[in-house]
């Protein structure tokens, strides 16, 4: 008891201390997320005393919340830890309207905030560079923190992959001029069903591409195209668009909007290659990249016109990006031996799909391609969207597409069997398994000498270690 009292007094001391010295408190419902648990730690860095709950945590975020004493002693929900003291309470999409921490919050009229809402009330007085598109944003965003962070600029960020040289996805500052932003077009809370990119409102803004993603909020794909129209007029006053220049979806919405703001096409960048090396041209020098494919080249133009505009000249900007070598889970290179690379991405959407498969077999043409892609998002385990892969694995010399149906169930979905599976890829070669084991065994089985894997999925293919699985396939 007497330990039990001390604590308690020790408890109360602090938090009248941070309340006395006007140190911000904030609590995070939901502390669990990715992108969250992040946040939550760059403020802890900040000096704020912060707080947090969630009913489930997986790692990394386990992990990363403990190393800073930041991860709750209790999974659960508790509305105790809602007091009037709290500056803010910052809430996840993963929590629901019947919170009953987030009930005591608005019980108590303390200002909430969607986690988009709160990096811009932290960034509003800087320069905000915010890079949306369904397809290339954490790549692109990825590459303009790489050349800024190489040539030791100071600025803020939030990017959803991990990448080299960062700790953490998210950094907020006091000092830093500039916030780099990968703009998200999913919701941003269960209180505020805008897409997060739609809150940023961006001096810089880039969009990648538009194809049709994330059905179960954007029913359709005019209801999807309108939410980055509205994005491009969220930009500020005398700012700059960079745009993609030959998707014609794109290229419509550009032209449309009656945002007075400067707006610049920018196209694939010149490359030329050479056995399995790519090459960036640049008065007429071969600058080697650590990355291939089109889209790569694509994201690239747009970085630079974003890194001009944050006054890093041509040859700095060559002279960081090859050094680049891609973030977590974007063609990231597994394993590999002389024989065979296993890779693995994050592709899940069509647009995605189809990029990455087609960037592996032409970056190897001389191997032969095992594409092996898992349908676990919402849109894709949905029958009325599957036709949009139709042709999406043509380059795959084995396609191979997997899916759970028990998630299918999870997701309240309408079955899907393998046979429609296989008609909407519209690929005869096309192989679908059901169960993992399967799956497994069927890769395990290949002969791998002159071949590639590609492992494609937003899921893990129903809890497959795929680092460990790549060393068994290399050692094999």
């Amino acid at each position: 008891m007497k330990r039990y009292n001390y604590l308690l007094k020790l408890v109360s001391s602090q938090q009248n201390y941070y309340y006395k010295y006007n140190i911000m408190n904030v609590h995070f419902i939901a502390i669990g997320g990715s992108a969250m648990h992040n946040l939550a730690i760059t403020l802890h860095k900040k000096g704020y005393q912060v707080t947090g709950s969630d009913d489930e945590i997986f790692e990394p975020s386990r992990t990363n919340l403990a190393k800073h004493g930041l991860l709750p002693i209790e999974i659960g929900w508790d509305k105790k830890k809602i007091n009037s003291k709290l500056d803010a309470i910052i809430l996840g999409m993963h929590a629901r309207d019947d919170n009953p921490e987030l009930i005591r919050a608005r019980e108590l009229n303390l200002k909430i905030y969607s986690y988009p809402e709160y990096l811009y009330e932290q960034t509003k007085n800087k320069t905000r560079v915010v890079i949306g598109g369904s397809h290339g944003k954490t790549t692109i965003t990825s590459m303009i923190m790489h050349v800024l962070n190489y040539h030791n600029k100071n600025f803020d960020f939030m990017v959803g992959a991990q990448i080299e040289g960062f700790e953490t996805m998210v950094s907020l500052s006091e000092s830093a001029p500039v916030a780099i932003f990968e703009g998200d077009e999913y919701l941003s809370s269960t209180l505020d069903l805008r897409p997060k990119f739609h809150l940023y409102k961006p001096n810089i803004a880039l969009i990648s591409g538009i194809a049709w993603d994330h059905m179960n909020v954007f029913p359709t794909f005019e209801n999807y195209k309108e939410q980055f129209s509205l994005f491009i007029e969220q930009i500020e006053k005398n700012g700059e668009l960079f745009y993609y220049k030959n998707d014609p979806v794109l290229n419509v919405i550009v032209d449309k909007s009656n945002n007075k703001i400067k707006k610049t096409a920018y196209d694939v960048h010149p490359y030329t290659q050479k056995k399995d090396k790519t090459f960036l041209i640049y008065k007429n020098s071969e600058i080697p990249l650590e990355i291939f494919g089109e889209h790569n080249l694509q994201n690239i133009s747009g970085a630079k016109l974003v890194c001009n505009k944050l006054n890093i000249s041509n040859d700095e900007f060559y002279e960081a990006i090859s050094h680049f070598k891609g973030a977590s889970k974007r063609l990231e290179l597994l394993n590999e031996n002389s024989d065979t690379k296993i890779f693995r991405d994050f592709a899940h959407s069509p647009s995605k799909l189809k990029a990455t498969v087609n960037a592996v077999k032409n970056q190897f043409a001389n191997k032969e391609l095992v594409a092996v892609m898992e349908l676990h998002t919402f849109s894709s385990l949905n029958a009325n969207f599957l036709k949009e892969y139709n042709g999406t694995m043509d380059l795959a010399d084995i396609p191979v597409v997997y899916y759970n149906p028990e998630v299918i169930a999870h997701k309240k979905l309408a079955p899907i069997s393998k046979k429609q599976v296989s008609e909407s890829f519209g690929n005869s070669k096309l192989i679908v398994f059901t169960e993992q084991k399967d799956l497994i065994q069927f890769i395990e089985s290949l002969n791998l000498k002159n071949k590639n894997i590609l492992l494609m999925s937003s899921g893990s293919f129903s809890g497959i270690n795929l680092i460990d699985f790549s060393k068994k396939l290399i050692n094999q």
